[in-house]
């Protein structure tokens, strides 16, 4: 898992039809304080996310077990949209 901005759509009007209907969203990678990385993944959206937002994206067969990527080929998902981060700095 890791933390993410949203910073763009992919457009895809022909997909693989287990697909249809799914948003794809590009995701820069955050560091934790919400500096961007230079690393980016292309993501299913399965939580409603929209441009500029903090995400939290899950990867790998992760990203296979919410209820709209279930069985479905998908190697990243938003699966939350954070409203704050609580870091302890010792």
């Amino acid at each position: 898992m890791f933390l993410g901005k949203v910073i763009g759509t992919v457009w895809s009007t022909k997909k693989d039809e287990k697909l249809v209907g799914a948003k794809f969203l590009i995701v820069k990678k955050l560091d934790l304080k919400l500096g961007e990385k230079n690393d980016f993944v292309i993501a299913v959206d399965s939580v409603g996310a929209g441009e500029g937002e903090v995400v939290l994206v899950a990867t790998g067969s992760s990203s296979r077990q919410t209820d709209f990527t279930k069985d479905k080929p998908v190697d990243a998902v938003i699966m939350a949209i954070v409203d704050k981060l609580d870091i302890s700095e010792n």
